[in-house]
C-alpha cells in the first residue's frame, strides 16, 4: 500500500507517493533488533540514500543502526513497530525532504565539505538555501554526502575505510552537485571522473547525459533563472566592500518595505550573503541598517533574522559585537548605560554565545570604534561580564561538590535544583550584584 510522501496532505490524486514502512523484529533479549524490509524502496521514493532515515529512527529511539547495503538490510536495534517508525519518518520528511518554501518533497541535499555546510535545493519552486537544523543526523549527512554511493561505505569499518582510500586515488570531488546519483553501480561515473581529469566538471557531465525528466526540469530552472547566474561571477569578481553595498541595499530596501519579519526575505537575505560571501560580516550591515537608540526593543524584533546570521558561527557573532560597538557610540548617551543590558539581551535571545562574548571582553579592540569608546564599553560591559564568569564557575563547580551544607546558587536561564542539606527546603536567590554606578545596570533585573 502506498501513502502520500507527505502525509498531511489528503488528496488521493497526490502524486508523490512512497511505500508504507515494513518492519520485522528478529531475535531476543540483547539480541533483538528491527529490519526495515522495504527501507531501500521508501528512501528511493523520498529520493534520499536509505542510511539517512534509517539513522534518524537511530537518533530519535537511541538505537544504534546496522547497514548491509549488499542485502538491502536496513537494523535498528530492539523492537519498534512499524506504525511507530513510520510516524518517526514522517518527522525526518519534514525536517530533511519538504522544500520549506512550498512544501515540495522534489528536493536535494547539497552538501559542501569545505565550507561544511548542508543545502537544500527545490527543482519545483527553485528554492535554494543553507538546511538549519540542531539534529544529530545533520553530522551523519556532513560526513556521508548524498552523492556518494552508498554501497561504498561497505558494511564494515574496514571496508568503508577502503572505499574512502580508492574514491581519493580515482580523485572525485567531494563537493559534487550531483544528489541523484543511485545506489548501484557507479563504475562508469567513476571512469568518466578519470578520464576527464577534472574534478569542477561535475556539472557539465550531468548536461552532458543527464536526460532524464528531472534533469530537464531542473535546467530549465536554471535558463530562467539565467539573468541571475550571470551576475553571480560578475558579483564575486568584485571587491568586498562593493559586495557588502549590495547587500545593504537589499536589507535597505526590504527595510523600507517593512518586510524583514517575513521568513520568506529572511531567508532571501541569508542565500544573498552567502551567494556574494559575506555571510560572516553580513551582522555588521544588519546591526547598521536596524538599530538605533532602540535597541533593546529592535533585538527583540529582529531576534529570528539574527539568529539565521550568527547560529554556531563564533566569527559572525564577533563582528555582530563589532557592529553594536559602532551602534553604541552613535547614540551614546541613551546606549552607553545600557551596554550591560544589550549584551545581557542578545545572550538571553541566543543571537551571542557565552564564549563570543568572554572572548571580546578579554581585549578592548579599535577596530570598529576609537581605542577609548571601546574601553568605554568594556567597562560598563564589566557588571555581565563578571556575572557571567560566576554563572559559569559556579555551574562548574556544583557538578563536584557534596551537599554537606552548600548552597547552590542559580539564574533564571538555567534553574538548577538546589542541593537541601536538611529537610527543610529554603529557596534560594539569584545572584544579585550591586551597581558600580549610577549608569550602571542590575543584570538580574533586565
Amino acid at each position: 500500500m502506498s501513502l502520500n510522501v507527505n502525509r498531511n496532505v489528503s488528496d488521493v490524486f497526490y502524486r508523490y507517493k512512497m511505500p508504507r514502512l515494513v518492519a520485522k523484529v528478529e531475535g531476543k533479549g540483547n539480541g533483538i533488533k528491527t529490519v526495515i524490509v522495504n527501507m531501500a524502496e521508501v528512501a528511493k521514493a523520498l529520493s534520499r540514500p536509505p542510511t539517512y532515515p534509517t539513522k534518524y529512527f537511530g537518533c530519535e529511539l537511541g538505537a544504534q543502526t546496522l547497514f548491509d547495503f549488499k542485502n538491502e538490510r536496513f537494523i535498528v536495534n530492539g523492537s519498534h513497530d512499524a506504525v511507530k517508525l513510520q510516524d518517526l519518518l514522517d518527522g525526518f520528511i519534514r525536517k530533511f525532504v519538504l522544500c520549506p518554501e512550498c512544501e515540495n518533497p522534489e528536493t536535494d541535499l547539497l552538501v559542501s565539505t569545505k565550507k561544511n555546510t548542508v543545502s537544500q535545493g527545490c527543482k519545483a519552486c527553485g528554492y535554494h538555501g543553507l538546511l538549519v537544523s540542531n539534529h544529530k543526523l545533520m553530522t551523519f549527512i556532513l560526513k556521508n554526502p548524498p552523492n556518494l554511493n552508498p554501497a561504498t561505505q561497505g558494511s564494515s569499518l574496514t571496508e568503508g575505510k577502503r572505499s574512502k582510500r580508492s574514491k581519493k586515488a580515482n580523485g572525485d570531488a567531494q563537493d559534487s552537485e550531483n544528489p541523484d546519483n543511485d545506489t548501484s553501480v557507479d563504475n562508469s561515473a567513476t571512469e568518466k571522473s578519470t578520464d576527464n581529469g577534472d574534478d569542477n566538471g561535475d556539472d557539465d557531465t550531468e548536461w552532458a547525459v543527464d536526460v532524464s525528466e528531472e534533469a530537464v526540469r531542473a535546467r530549465q530552472q536554471d535558463l530562467t533563472d539565467g539573468a541571475k547566474n550571470m551576475t553571480i561571477s560578475d558579483d564575486l569578481e568584485k571587491t568586498e566592500k562593493e559586495r557588502m553595498d549590495i547587500f545593504y541595499l537589499l536589507v535597505k530596501k526590504k527595510l523600507d518595505a517593512g518586510s524583514l519579519d517575513k521568513a520568506d526575505d529572511q531567508k532571501e537575505l541569508l542565500v544573498e550573503a552567502e551567494r556574494l560571501e559575506i555571510k560572516q560580516k553580513a551582522p555588521l550591515v544588519l546591526m547598521e541598517l536596524l538599530f538605533d537608540q532602540n535597541a533593546l526593543q529592535q533585538a527583540k524584533k529582529y531576534r529570528l533574522l539574527l539568529v539565521r546570521f550568527t547560529f554556531n558561527d563564533k566569527k559572525a557573532q564577533r563582528y555582530l559585537i563589532g557592529g553594536l560597538e559602532q551602534v553604541v557610540a552613535l547614540h551614546k548617551n541613551q546606549l552607553m548605560p545600557r551596554v550591560p543590558a544589550l549584551l545581557k539581551l542578545l545572550y538571553d535571545l541566543d543571537i551571542l554565545q557565552e564564549t563570543s562574548i568572554l572572548e571580546w571582553a578579554e581585549k578592548v579592540s579599535k577596530k570598529y570604534v576609537s581605542k577609548e569608546v571601546s574601553q568605554e564599553i568594556h567597562d560598563k560591559a564589566a557588571p555581565f561580564i563578571k556575572w557571567l564568569k560566576e554563572a559559569d564557575e559556579e555551574s562548574s563547580e556544583s557538578e563536584d561538590e557534596s551537599d554537606d551544607g552548600v548552597e547552590i546558587e542559580y539564574d533564571d536561564r538555567a534553574q538548577v535544583t538546589p542541593l537541601k542539606p536538611t529537610p527543610v527546603a529554603t529557596p534560594q536567590k539569584p545572584t544579585v550584584h550591586e551597581d558600580d554606578g549610577p549608569d550602571d545596570v542590575d543584570i538580574d533585573a533586565i
